[in-house]
């Protein structure tokens, strides 16, 4: 089955945060976290057939969405849902907050993996929590986890949480069976819940392949909470439904408690229906869009390969999200990001968003037509040119 990813929407004056957040319409926005592609096929019909029934009133989530996710992640991944596990909830960054206030205390520590996806920030921050980060070790152009700092983070009696970005956004990595355990063996050892966002699940590229927190034996499961959505791998995110899942039954309950005090315990007719299609038809969609999107990582390495070689990409094996390595200009990646907007009107994020470790990357948005990302990567190789002159051959 083909679909059609090079063919360019117009979001502009749709109400699009990414595209319609700049007074100048030329601005190429390669910065916020969603597709500029049309959803899967399936999707936008069941979306259509349920905007036709005309009323849109308060939702019932049913039987059929659970048994979508379960399936779904029971014959991909191999991970066994229960369905009392279930909290479902408008989104996983309200998820995340929401966790926090019911695991930890203000005052208390939480470990994340910097750098790290910014909302991780605001969520601790808004409960009055302190962040304990945990600085990913850069070394030969990829990244791995420093465990004797996790391990001296875990031990402090004030760590309550970490925060377990499951592919690893902006660093790119898909973390092995053998890395999560190491990661849980030390939480397990000192007390701390392991919170997984495993939002990009399912925007892995082989030979890597995602495993699931939960699924790693019930010792994990006990001590651990995931949170998933289809949102990232469908470009669903304005249709605002994810789901935490949990086998803890006294850690559910605590959390039931806490989305009820946020409130964001309702989700919306939409995003009930565009779960069910993307579970239940949307494979064959998804598998063509990861090895488009892998082709657009594919001609970035090779562009800026060619054209900037000073400028290394770091290796990507999950998400559509590229982490650009811009140190060897010697310029700041926040002045960097200034000038690509003020001489290029291309908008990415610079590293400084994602905390300590971030200084010196760009991270660039793949998710667009090949042209519209061939666009972006030739703006940004101009700036970076004119930027750092001293390192062409």
């Amino acid at each position: 089955m083909n679909f059609d990813f090079d063919s360019q929407v117009n979001r502009l004056g749709s109400g699009s945060y990414k595209w319609d957040s700049h007074e100048e319409s030329d601005v190429l926005p390669m910065w916020v976290a969603d597709m500029d592609f049309r959803t899967a096929p399936p999707i936008i019909e069941a979306l259509r057939r349920r905007v036709e029934h005309g009323v849109f009133g308060y939702t019932y989530v049913p039987n059929e969405y659970y048994d979508s996710v379960i399936r779904w992640f029971g014959d991909r991944h191999g991970w066994d849902i229960k369905r009392e596990w279930f909290i479902y909830t408008s989104g996983v960054v309200p998820a995340l907050s929401a966790i926090i206030k019911a695991l930890a205390e203000p005052g208390n520590k939480v470990i994340a993996q910097t750098p790290a996806y910014n909302c991780f920030f605001s969520s601790i921050r808004n409960n009055g929590c302190e962040l304990a980060p945990n600085d990913l070790i850069y070394r030969d152009g990829t990244y791995t986890i420093d465990y004797n700092n996790l391990e001296m983070l875990a031990s402090d009696p004030k760590a309550k949480i970490l925060l377990l970005c499951n592919p690893h956004n902006p660093s790119g990595r898909v973390w092995t069976p053998e890395e999560l355990r190491r990661i849980g063996e030390i939480c397990m050892r000192h007390g701390v819940t392991v919170v997984a966002d495993e939002i990009h699940c399912e925007l892995v590229y082989p030979p890597h392949r995602y495993t699931p927190y939960g699924s790693l034996g019930e010792e994990y499961r006990a001590t651990s909470v995931s949170c998933v959505s289809p949102s990232k791998a469908f470009n669903t995110a304005g249709l605002q439904i994810a789901d935490i899942i949990t086998a803890n039954d006294s850690m559910r309950r605590r959390i039931d408690r806490a989305i009820n005090i946020n409130e964001v315990c309702d989700v919306n007719p939409f995003g009930v229906v565009a779960t069910i299609a993307a579970y239940n038809e949307g494979l064959p969609w998804l598998n063509a869009l990861n090895e488009y999107l892998y082709g657009n990582y594919c001609m970035l390495v090779d562009e800026l390969g060619r054209n900037v070689p000073f400028v290394r990409v770091v290796p990507l094996e999950g998400t559509y999200l590229a982490w650009i390595d811009v140190k060897s200009t010697g310029t700041p990646c926040e002045t960097i990001c200034d000038m690509l907007l003020r001489d290029e009107h291309l908008r990415l994020n610079p590293g400084t968003m994602y905390g300590s470790g971030g200084e010196g990357f760009l991270r660039l948005n793949l998710a667009a037509p090949r042209s519209v990302v061939a666009d972006a990567v030739s703006r940004l190789i101009r700036l970076l040119t004119k930027i750092a002159p001293h390192q062409q051959f």
